[in-house]
């Protein structure tokens, strides 16, 4: 018996995610990061498309401990939002990493238009290590907003 491969959500850029939501009323964001981080770092704004991004952690801080009630969750916020499971989700995380794995649970979970943001919120990191310079929302002059 062969073992079946975890389905693996495409890779998509900040600029054409920015497209999707302008253009497309049903187009959802979801920003899989730790409170922490929508906190002291930034959320993407999506005010003048008339949208809010969903928030869901992957994992906890401290400790990233995996959020055991993700797809739970995440599925009822969408259901909320009349969303169905053809309904385009896009998964930001701080760099693309954690937003992929969200986006594969989603896509095991049967939503069928899971799409990663490839350089998540702040993008790698550059030559000092530091992120939102080098790519990522960040640093291509998308909108966001920071409490």
């Amino acid at each position: 018996m062969v073992a079946e491969a975890s389905p693996v959500a495409e890779n998509i850029s900040v600029e054409d995610v920015w497209d999707k939501l302008s253009g497309e009323k049903s187009t959802v964001l979801i920003d899989v990061r730790t409170r922490a981080e929508w906190s002291f770092v930034g959320l993407p704004d999506l005010t003048s498309l008339g949208k809010e991004v969903v928030l869901v952690e992957w994992q906890s801080f401290p400790g990233n401990r995996p959020n055991p009630a993700f797809v739970a969750e995440l599925s009822e916020r969408l259901a909320a939002l009349g969303a169905s499971q053809d309904t385009e989700l896009y998964f930001l995380c701080r760099s693309g990493v954690r937003s992929q794995s969200a986006a594969q649970a989603m896509l095991k979970a049967g939503f069928t238009r899971c799409y990663n943001i490839a350089e998540g919120f702040e993008g790698p990191l550059d030559e000092v290590r530091h992120r939102g310079a080098q790519g990522g929302w960040k640093s291509k002059g998308l909108p966001w907003v920071q409490s």
